[in-house]
């Protein structure tokens, strides 16, 4: 099946579940009826209705780029609310007792939470049950400042189109107390539940995850589908959180490739894989480059499940792995690049130069840290004419996601 074909069908399922516009036809909507607004942080857009919450959007990714490239329209939502599929709650004993919740901004303060307007409503239950079970089985809740107790986070993922569940106790200890009957409780409560991990952390550290993880229910990842094609999601893995958004911001990104079904794709910061599976379906090859272990393990699976074989994944810094392609005369016609918000520091930018493909897709969560990396480009060799800014975080970040394409001169 064409990726045209694919992206079809999955928009038809993503549509009538969440519909995505231009912000000239945005509904007037705000978030501020939030009880937990004023103490969390998290939404720092609250007094503004989402029109103009994305016309500021818009003028801080001009500000940003105006003196790089046009910048068209933002692409907002109809229905900015619920679109996290990925959602984290902290647990914390107070005199009240058990609350879960998150921190609040600037603070290791937890702030009770039971029902967040951003977060997957599914989730946040089964978040409230778990705290429900936690009290009736007596669970120890982990102290940050004693380092005493047993029971620090919770993680769900859950498959936007799949519906599949994963739920992560990140625990300071293996042993589980009660295991087998809470268990049964909170599947009895929770059928929708596919898989449950345990993921250990005794560390004094701000770090959610730890490194050892022991499934005591289920496979221990989760499936889902993007653009057509199914990904496995495991707890460590990275995934986009709004994957309503995450089909059109992917669906830009592989059109501003201007593939022909010749080209070699470099899927740099690969991830699970995602992007480069869906673009590889109209490139000749793909190579993707991760450095976190289990996300390649994934990849690779992903691509396997899919039925794709023109794709390899490989453990190891994206830089190195480029100029050492260089160096043996390879080549690459496309690079997608897809940086954490600090941006790709010079050392990569450099190899990619090194490599000189004749197009750079750049996918950014942060329009200062873009507008840094292509200015450092520009000067070596490569041209830019615009750039599409998308609203992957509707309330809770000032930072828009931003895709563009860099053609060599």
């Amino acid at each position: 099946m064409s990726i045209e074909s694919r992206l079809k069908d999955s928009n038809r399922v993503m549509e009538t579940k969440h519909k995505f516009t231009r912000n000239k036809n945005m509904a007037h909507k705000n978030i501020s009826g939030c009880p937990y607004v004023k103490k969390c942080g998290g939404c720092d857009m609250k007094d503004e209705d989402y029109k103009a919450h994305l016309e500021q959007k818009q003028r801080m990714v001009e500000q940003k780029l105006k003196s790089i490239c046009k910048v068209m329209p933002i692409t907002g939502m109809e229905h900015p609310y619920h679109y996290r599929n990925k959602v984290h709650a902290v647990f914390a004993h107070t005199k009240q007792g058990i609350i879960s919740g998150v921190y609040e901004e600037g603070t290791h303060r937890v702030v009770s939470v039971e029902h967040c307007r951003i977060e997957d409503e599914k989730a946040d239950a089964i978040i409230q049950s778990i705290k429900e079970l936690a009290k009736s089985f007596k669970l120890k809740i982990y102290n940050e400042d004693t380092g005493y107790g047993w029971l620090r986070h919770v993680l769900i993922r859950r498959g936007f189109s799949s519906g599949e569940v994963l739920v992560v106790l990140v625990v300071a200890s293996p042993v589980f107390p009660s295991k087998k009957n809470f268990l049964s409780a909170l599947l009895k409560k929770h059928p929708e539940i596919t898989s449950i991990v345990l993921n250990v952390n005794n560390r004094k550290t701000s770090m959610v995850l730890g490194e050892r993880e022991i499934v005591i229910y289920g496979k221990g990842y989760i499936r889902d589908t993007l653009c057509g094609m199914q990904f496995r999601i495991s707890p460590k893995s990275f995934y986009q959180v709004n994957p309503v958004q995450t089909e059109h911001l992917y669906s830009k990104a592989i059109e501003l490739a201007e593939l022909t079904g010749k080209e070699r794709i470099i899927d740099a910061y690969c991830g699970i894989g995602t992007i480069g599976l869906i673009a590889g379906q109209q490139a000749g090859e793909v190579i993707g480059i991760e450095l976190n272990e289990d996300a390649v393990r994934d990849a690779k699976i992903n691509a396997k499940g899919n039925g794709v074989t023109n794709a390899g994944f490989y453990q190891g810094d994206a830089g190195q792995f480029m100029v050492q392609m260089a160096k043996q005369g390879e080549k690459a016609d496309v690079v997608f690049m897809d940086p954490p918000r600090a941006g790709s520091d010079e050392a990569f930018l450099s190899s990619v130069v090194t490599l000189a493909p004749k197009r750079i897709v750049y996918i950014s969560c942060n329009p200062e840290t873009l507008g840094r990396d292509v200015k450092y480009l520009i000067k070596r060799g490569y041209r830019i004419k615009e750039a599409y800014p998308f609203d992957m975080f509707p309330w809770s970040d000032k930072h828009a996601e931003v895709v563009t394409v860099l053609y060599k001169n």
